[in-house]
Parts: structure tokens; sequence; C-alpha cells
């Protein structure tokens, strides 16, 4: 008997976003940011997926959404949707076929309708000044090298990878990230917000580096004292800042 075959499946997927936090709304104005940015290179964002953060935009700013949109469609950036717009511009951005974030994590339907897990004991009662327990940071580990191409996405997880990331190679961590090897490709750390990720490596050779949705790109080789060697890069105010690590 022939198996009858679904219309359409509906799973939950993840999908990585950039943050483009605008600080002007002008669309020339931000095409000349975005060439300076990638420094010409067609390949820069390699049709990312992009969140339009309008928060410190002035309220009364007028906003171009089509030439917007284009402007980032010809650097091969996707717009999706909008965040922190107000409700006078919900229809403006809509009629583009954009979606209104409101920067709230919504909860899976199949984790919402998940039945609890069945005890073979009550679990003790808790005092009701205790804190409630965290829970157990989650590590993503890669053993094998990362190659050109290739993007790895660490969702909820600090990600650890014990082998090279090669040019043209993506990592992706919701937490931190480790590599114990040169990291030559691109490392998106705190990728859901954590400004407090970090990255780290034993060889700094990376094209882009990214923490909280902050970027810094590396066209000019690093000082002496930083390229090729360990260091960690974290997020100071809206800088990133790359550090030697020291063995003393």
């Amino acid at each position: 008997m022939q198996k009858t075959r679904k219309p359409i499946e509906i799973k939950i997927s993840t999908v990585v976003a950039i943050s483009a936090i605008l600080q002007e709304a002008a669309p020339a104005v931000i095409d000349q940011a975005l060439k300076e940015m990638t420094g010409g290179a067609s390949d820069f964002f390699e049709d990312d997926f992009a969140v339009v953060d309008i928060a410190a935009l002035p309220a009364d700013t007028v906003i171009d959404w089509p030439a917007l949109v284009a402007v980032f469609k010809s650097h091969r950036l996707h717009a999706v949707a909008v965040r922190h717009a107000p409700p006078a511009l919900h229809a403006a951005i809509v009629a583009q076929g954009l979606s209104i974030d409101d920067g709230t994590v919504k909860t899976p339907p199949s984790a919402a309708e998940a039945p609890p897990v069945a005890q073979s004991k009550p679990a003790p009662r808790a005092p009701a000044a205790a804190p409630a327990a965290q829970p157990p940071t989650q590590t993503m580990i890669i053993d094998t090298p990362v190659r050109a191409g290739t993007r790895i996405y660490a969702r909820g997880a600090d990600l650890v990878v014990m082998a090279a990331v090669n040019n043209g190679a993506e990592i992706i961590a919701d937490g931190s990230i480790h590599v114990y090897a040169p990291l030559r490709g691109r490392a998106l750390a705190g990728a859901s917000g954590n400004a407090d990720a970090r990255i780290f490596t034993t060889s700094m050779e990376a094209e882009l580096i990214s923490i909280a949705g902050v970027y810094r790109t590396f066209e000019k080789d690093l000082p002496a004292d930083l390229a090729q060697k360990p260091v960690q890069i974290k997020l100071t105010g809206d800088r990133l800042d790359v550090l030697a690590i020291k063995n003393s």
C-alpha cells in the first residue's frame, strides 16, 4: 500500500539572522557605511538574513522602507523583520513583506504542549526563599576541521572547536566560542544578544568576529603581538577588544 504524502510538513528550525542596528535611516548613508564595512567585497554577507533594529532612531524619523530594503539587498543582506518599531510604522513595514519583531522569545508549540515527565518519586520541595536552580550551560564540541562553506551554529550553547576553522567557514554560538586551533573564518558569539559572551582562540587569523551583533573585520594584519597568537575577544560597550592571552 502506497503511503500518502503530506502536502507540507512544519518543523521547528533555527535561522540565524544578523542584527542591523540603525543609527541613521537615509538609504544613501547606510549604503556608504556598508561599502566601508565590507571593503567592497561582494560576498561579505553571503545572502544572510537581517533583522533591522530601529530603537536608536528618533521617534519622528521618516524611513523609506523600499529604498532601505533595496540597499540591504544590494549588499546581499535580506531584511526579514524590523525590531522596536512603534505601532504607527507597522503597516508600512508589513507592506514591504517584513515581519514585526517585538524582541520576545516564543515558546515552540512542541515544547509548550509536551506532557510532564513522569517521576518514580516526588521531587523534594525547595524552601520558599531558595533561588530557582539554573540549567547547566550546554556545550557543542567539534573535533574535526571546519571547512570553507560550512556554517556551524551552537544554539543556546557555547561552542568548542578542537581543530582549525578555515577561511570561508562560519561558526556561531549563542554563548562563547573556544577554538583550540587557528581561527581563520568568521566567528560570531553571543548570537542571541549575550554581550558577555567571548571568543577565544590559540591562533588569531579571523576574517570577521562578532559578539552580540557588533562586528569587526580584519582587512589589515593584526599587530605582531596578536596575529597568529592566543587571544580573547570581548565586547566593551560598542567596541570589540582583541587581547593577548599570556601564560604568566
